[in-house]
């Protein structure tokens, strides 16, 4: 059975990418005259993931930010420290709050249409959009289709390494936690599974989230995700009793794989338009950065292909670093405690994304391991 339907724009994912492009396009109040079609496999409305990132000033979804803090411990090799990373604040926004703000904004929005169902083909073809949804096939006319689905096809020469992490969010009866400051980083685990850390994000004196995470090949089987938490939990927070209220599990891929912003007619956003930064996984500012872009681009009808790529040094970092990790030439751990010992925080974060000067640059680059570092980027510039 085939349907038609004529849409202005078809926005495919109903994660943090397609609802932070749509959310911004119907703030600004410039599309009002649009039709807008939203699609994915189902509505989320589960905590099922928490994004963490910084920022000097109030941004976009401000007020969803759950908690934000200017104080962060960091546990690596031979460094210890508590980070004053001010003016930034790193914050914390929950998966849930998210999705229930940008889907309650939509219902107020009559031009947009929501279809949620098994999305196994989108494809531009002789001037029309074909959306294939369970057994259906759609005639979509001729929009602007942005999509934030992945789905890779890799080749041999891809490096792709996982972050995948497992998170509780555990109450204690007695105060313990201090609200005023996160760990960012705590390498003191066990990195026999490769680089691996745990970060605390105090919600109250007696709630946080603990996150176990690593960068890995490969995952880990769920019950040692949760005996890595434990083990954390009992040894270096020396708590022993304590309640799950909540839990959350994602896999990020961490790929030198380009990402083509436009391809086959289709712009692609979010991690499948290569937001995501392929050294540490960190996605949710770029996706911000990326979705304003995109509006002002429309709002001032600029074309598209107008907006600024990233400086391809900052790829060419990532890809070094990335190489590193999967070879496992360096530990992570190592990596980490150099980087954050020998510089200013700021300058850390600045360079975390991609916003940084070339003397920031320069400075961090001399405070590594220079033969591995030289190595990898070699072997980065001739695969």
């Amino acid at each position: 059975m085939t349907t038609q339907s004529k849409y202005d724009f078809v926005i495919a994912g109903a994660g943090c990418a397609g609802l932070s492009l749509l959310l911004r396009m119907l703030k600004s109040g410039k599309f009002t005259d649009k039709k807008i079609l939203l699609i994915d496999k189902d509505q989320v409305k589960t905590n099922d993931r928490t994004w963490c990132f910084w920022e000097q000033e109030p941004g976009f979804f401000e007020q969803l930010v759950y908690r934000e803090w200017s104080h962060l411990d960091f546990f690596g090799e031979g460094f210890t420290a508590t980070l004053d990373v001010s003016p930034y604040q790193y914050k914390m926004i929950r998966g849930v709050d998210f999705y229930a703000y940008c889907f309650s904004e939509i219902a107020r929005h009559p031009q947009v249409e929501k279809l949620f169902g098994e999305v196994k083909g989108l494809a531009r073809r002789n001037g029309k959009v074909i959306l294939h949804i369970d057994d259906r096939e759609m005639d979509l006319g001729d929009p602007v289709v942005f999509n934030s689905l992945l789905k890779e096809k890799r080749s041999k020469k891809d490096i792709v390494l996982l972050q995948h992490f497992k998170g509780w969010v555990i109450e204690t009866e007695t105060p313990f936690f201090d609200p005023g400051k996160a760990t960012l980083m705590d390498f003191r685990i066990d990195q026999r599974h490769g680089t691996s850390f745990v970060y605390v994000l105090p919600f109250t004196e007696h709630a946080a989230l603990v996150e176990y995470t690593l960068f890995t090949p490969a995952l880990l089987k769920d019950e040692q995700y949760d005996e890595g938490l434990k083990s954390y939990i009992n040894e270096y927070l020396g708590i022993s009793t304590f309640l799950v209220k909540e839990q959350e599990f994602g896999i990020i891929p961490m790929s030198n794989r380009i990402h083509h912003f436009y391809k086959d007619g289709i712009y692609n956003i979010g991690t499948a338009g290569g937001q995501t930064k392929a050294s540490t996984g960190y996605t949710f500012r770029f996706i911000q950065k990326q979705s304003d872009q995109i509006v002002q681009a429309l709002i001032n009808e600029r074309p598209l292909s107008s907006i600024p790529k990233p400086p391809s040094r900052f790829r060419f970092y990532d890809n070094t670093l990335l190489h590193i990790l999967y070879h496992d030439q360096l530990p992570g751990k190592q990596i980490f405690s150099t980087l954050f010992r020998r510089n200013d925080p700021r300058r850390v974060l600045r360079f975390l994304d991609n916003e940084s000067t070339l003397a920031d640059e320069l400075k961090i680059t001399s405070s590594l391991p220079t033969w591995p570092f030289l190595k990898a980027a070699a072997k980065t510039i001739f695969p």
